[in-house]
């Protein structure tokens, strides 16, 4: 199935056209810059930009940064206040005049990793971390997506997880990779006490660095990087718009 994926951002909102079959992208990633403030009207304006450069018709898929709970965003801790309670399907479906689906950025990320990335096929219950300015999560069990988890904001050594570890964290109190690895290794072993995956997908900037702390890490799941980079945003909105509309 050929679908229009989206992957709304803090600073981009991106699309693309997916082969949800495969997971490949048949056409270029087109960027717009988001507006700011990213208000409800402004953003669904701007995905209906993204439709008229694809000249698309058809479901399309939305990673979008909150808490989604049936279509309606629950939270904003990312974006401007005025999106909670907005039933974004709704709105971005009323503009663009197509069906829309709305997922949890870090939640189509799992869904694309464990469809097509780095835990292609893999059983049992598999918890993607997306590592950056904050703590992105995706539990998945038997390739079935439990939504809007945002083991990010668990409460964690007297605050929130990514207060704790997340990149941001790293950077702000310029701790060495080895340290911050020590740390993050505390938490996957606190998120493995309570789910006990077989396996972590670790996404975001770090992904890339785990050669620099992978030593620290001493969870018996297995560990990997995610692969798609920041394809999987796209691709994996995609397929779960290909999902409901089945």
């Amino acid at each position: 199935m050929k679908v229009l994926g989206i992957d709304f951002g803090g600073s981009g909102i991106k699309g693309a056209i997916v082969d949800t079959d495969t997971g490949k992208m048949l056409t270029e990633r087109h960027r717009i810059i988001t507006p700011q403030p990213a208000t409800p009207q402004s953003v669904a304006d701007t995905i209906q930009q993204l439709v008229k450069h694809f000249n698309y018709e058809g479901p399309i898929g939305c990673g979008f940064p909150a808490l989604i709970n049936n279509g309606v965003a629950m939270s904003a801790s990312n974006i401007d206040k005025s999106w909670i309670q907005v039933n974004a399907e709704q709105l971005f479906s009323a503009t663009t005049g197509m069906p829309v689906f709305v997922v949890n950025d870090a939640d189509a990320a799992g869904i694309a990793e464990l469809r097509f990335g780095a835990g292609n096929g893999a059983p049992g219950v598999v918890l993607l971390l997306t590592i950056g300015t904050g703590i992105g999560s995706a539990l998945l069990n038997d390739g079935v997506l439990l939504p809007s988890t945002e083991f990010g904001h668990i409460e964690f050594k007297g605050d929130i997880a990514e207060r704790y570890c997340s990149d941001a964290a790293r950077e702000r109190q310029q701790m060495s990779w080895e340290k911050w690895g020590k740390r993050f290794n505390k938490y996957l072993l606190y998120m493995e006490k309570l789910f006990s995956p077989s396996m972590f997908i670790i996404g975001g900037g770090v992904s890339k660095k785990m050669d620099l702390f992978q030593e620290a890490i001493t969870v018996n799941a297995k560990v990997v990087p995610a692969t798609l980079r920041n394809q999987a945003g796209i691709i994996g909105a995609a397929c779960y718009a290909a999902d409901r509309t089945k």
